[in-house]
């Protein structure tokens, strides 16, 4: 056993079995009773818990058009699309240019940049909305709003 959530697993599976199926049944449904998230609510792990983070956007080239990104799909230069080296696949966040205010909405879909200094890449839809279009990059404020959990699509590396 690695570290003490495997012990603390190991204990409750012994008592599960010393109390018979019933208490299991019991334990494992109010176990996904507490990971249901409430409509409205942001999936997973709360996006609050994930604080901002400032640093340089660059955006995609639109040479990457149809390329596929790391959820599989063709990449789309008039999509939301983002890519971020940590936050989970599926997570959608706000995205504000700290030079001008400008604000876009973009959906986690892809992994990079990786350009030293960077923390995201957007799609050059997007970046036309931030005004960053013709610099090419921005310092930015990235904001998750809602990260999805393990069982609804979201990274599990």
């Amino acid at each position: 056993m690695r570290n003490g959530k495997d012990l603390a697993a190991a204990a409750v599976a012994i008592v599960m079995l010393a109390l018979g199926p019933a208490a299991a049944t019991a334990a494992t449904e109010r176990q996904a009773e507490v990971r249901r998230p409430e409509a409205g609510q942001a999936a997973g792990p709360a996006a609050a818990a994930r604080p901002p983070q400032r640093g340089e956007a660059s955006y995609y080239h639109p040479r990457f058009a149809g390329r596929p990104m790391a959820n599989g799909e063709p990449f789309d230069t008039g999509s939301d699309s983002a890519a971020h080296r940590t936050l989970p696949l599926g997570t959608r966040a706000t995205v504000t240019n700290l030079e001008n205010g400008r604000t876009a909405e973009v959906t986690i879909e892809d992994r990079g940049p990786y350009v030293r200094g960077r923390i995201i890449d957007v799609s050059p839809a997007t970046a036309e909305e931030l005004g960053m279009r013709r610099s090419g990059t921005a310092p930015v404020e990235v904001r998750p709003l809602e990260v999805p959990g393990r069982s609804e699509g979201g990274e599990r590396r």
